[in-house]
């Protein structure tokens, strides 16, 4: 599928006096899952609207396999798009909600069964919407993203409502279809999905590429040069490891993270000071934690306290 890419590039949207896209650029390229990841208001899903012409940017271009997405004779055969998963009738059952888009994009009744089947939903699409989790909903989405077996898929936060079988379906299923050559461009909040999902991951705040960066580099980077300490003791351990120079976090009540100090020379200084540890490694740090090290000043809206428990 060599027409299978998604390119952004130097998109600017302003609403108002507010910022929404500043140069936002990257490239959702074909055989591999792209995460798209960031704060509240970084400008993933205003990013996506223009991909799909519902939105107009104020410069920069978005395409699809090239070609801006509208101008396609029958759009969902180059590109695939979940968006809003609740945005179907709730009394039409999930097929003819399927066929009513099917037959608006001259596509066959025949692709509306093969994707029901594909997604799950084979024994439910003759139900009414109305009666469909979040889930399901989810799922039948993504079956319309499917319709016209596009190159290229984008979906927003399509776990969202997904049980654990449903998760551990969709994240296989999308990396099948990637796989098969297709350009697959996830936005979502759940980074141990994509961590074990993408391979590569486009991190944006304030309308602005933060990181574009595969997976493994990223973690490589936030990991290099910690170690990782489990000790009874945590609090003298700091004490003991910042002596050295180091800098000491915690990663949970008895782990910490150090770096500076290398791993030998960590634990001779705690065998010295008499205290011991049941765990010493250098650490694999999670896209967690290379978002959070990313979007630390990106964030709008960040709580500063916790609440009483």
């Amino acid at each position: 599928m060599s027409d299978a890419t998604i390119e952004v590039a130097g998109l600017r949207k302003r609403y108002g006096s507010a910022t929404a896209l500043d140069n936002m650029t990257f490239t959702a390229q074909a055989g591999r899952v792209t995460g798209l990841i960031g704060p509240n208001g970084a400008g993933k899903s205003t990013t996506m609207r223009i991909i799909l012409g519902l939105h107009r940017a104020d410069s920069g271009r978005a395409l699809v396999g090239g070609q801006p997405y509208q101008s396609y004779p029958c759009p969902p055969r180059s590109l695939g798009a979940l968006l809003d998963a609740s945005a179907v009738h709730p009394a039409r059952s999930g097929r003819n909600h399927l066929l009513w888009l099917a037959q608006s994009q001259g596509l066959g009744h025949r692709r509306v069964d093969q994707v029901l089947e594909q997604v799950g939903l084979a024994g439910a699409g003759r139900r009414g919407v109305g009666g469909y989790s979040l889930g399901m909903r989810q799922r039948l989405g993504i079956a319309a993203a499917l319709l016209g077996d596009p190159p290229t898929l984008m979906l927003d936060e399509p776990f969202n409502g997904m049980d654990p079988e449903g998760i551990v379906w969709l994240r296989g299923y999308l990396r099948g279809l990637a796989a098969e050559g297709r350009a697959v461009l996830v936005s979502s909040h759940l980074m141990s999905e994509l961590q074990d999902m993408a391979d590569h991951v486009v991190v944006v705040g304030r309308g602005r590429v933060i990181a574009d960066s595969s997976v493994a580099a990223l973690i490589a980077g936030v990991s290099d040069g910690q170690v990782r300490v489990r000790t009874t003791a945590p609090e003298s351990a700091a004490a003991v490891l910042s002596t050295l120079g180091g800098q000491v976090t915690y990663a949970e009540p008895q782990v910490l993270l150090v770096r500076g100090p290398g791993a030998e020379q960590v634990a001779e200084a705690l065998s010295a000071a008499g205290l011991g540890f049941s765990e010493l490694a250098p650490h694999r740090a999670t896209l967690e934690e290379a978002y959070f090290a990313l979007t630390g000043d990106a964030a709008d809206y960040r709580a500063t306290g916790g609440v009483a428990s």
